[in-house]
């Protein structure tokens, strides 16, 4: 299941708004905001776990304190991916 979260990633926020793109490769993330000059874009690097990755730099961690992003089921798309503070779940990602 590790593998599975490689590729694009379509995110929603706690209030389902669509909030920007998730690329995950290897041991890289890229992340692309909906909203034009946010700083929450960029790029970092990743640790792949059994059951997803941790982020360990780059906007999403420094700015936003994301720390983990979960492989969960998702009864429409089959497989999800929930981006998780050390307090809680702040988006859903689901393939794009």
């Amino acid at each position: 299941m590790a593998q599975i979260y490689q590729g694009n990633w379509s995110c929603r926020d706690a209030s389902t708004n669509r909030v920007g793109i998730l690329t995950i490769y290897g041991s890289v993330y890229g992340w692309a905001s909906r909203t034009a000059g946010d700083p929450n874009s960029g790029t970092g690097t990743l640790t792949p776990y059994q059951d997803g990755v941790g982020f360990n730099d780059g906007n999403l961690k420094a700015n936003l304190g994301i720390q983990a992003a979960r492989m969960v089921e998702d009864p429409v798309n089959g497989v999800a991916v929930q981006l998780e503070t050390a307090d809680t779940i702040v988006m859903l990602c689901t393939p794009r």
